[in-house]
């Protein structure tokens, strides 16, 4: 995996073999930021990273200059992974070890954006819990926006607060906001 832009500029970073987990690709990843870029500031933004895995997404924002960044993923490997680059690197990523579903049952901190990266063979009841929960604890902040990757096999446009989505080879990033117009 590499980071596409930003401070560590080109930088490949390789995850260990053991770990779970399938990395957003690069094209998909440049893709996401440009969008993300021609949206936000980025180094203004509050960032919840979900299904981080290898935090891929969170080193990107992190080289970007994102400070408030905070990573979730329940497989204690991922997470000592992301706190060891974080250390090396000098980013500021906080990392919680935890189910997102229960994190999100529980958490409280408001962000601009949230990511989402759970397995692509997730039930699609399971996937439609991602921002259900989001929503209903309100945990986006005004203008903020959550962002589901999923394989094109999976439809989300039938999901309340859908707002759009945009297709990258296999993989697709699904758009929901609090209040879309």
């Amino acid at each position: 995996m590499r980071i596409i832009s930003g401070k560590h500029k080109g930088r490949y970073l390789q995850a260990p073999k053991k770990l779970p987990v399938r990395p957003t690709t690069d094209m998909a990843k440049e893709a996401l930021f440009n969008i993300l870029n021609n949206l936000y500031y980025l180094e203004d933004l509050v960032v919840l990273d979900l299904f981080s895995g290898t935090g891929n997404i969170s080193f990107e924002f992190a080289s970007r200059g994102t400070t408030q960044l905070t990573a979730v993923d329940a497989n204690y490997g991922c997470i000592q992974y992301i706190d060891k680059i974080s250390k090396e690197l000098e980013f500021t990523i906080d990392t919680i070890k935890s189910d997102v579903f229960q994190y999100l049952e529980k958490a409280a901190q408001k962000s601009t954006v949230i990511f989402a990266d759970p397995p692509y063979d997730l039930s699609i009841e399971d996937f439609s819990k991602i921002p259900e929960l989001v929503l209903k604890n309100n945990l986006l902040l005004d203008n903020g926006v959550l962002i589901v990757e999923h394989s094109k096999h999976t439809d989300l446009s039938i999901l309340d607060n859908f707002t759009n989505q945009r297709k990258y080879g296999g993989s697709v990033f699904s758009f929901f906001e609090q209040n879309p117009d």
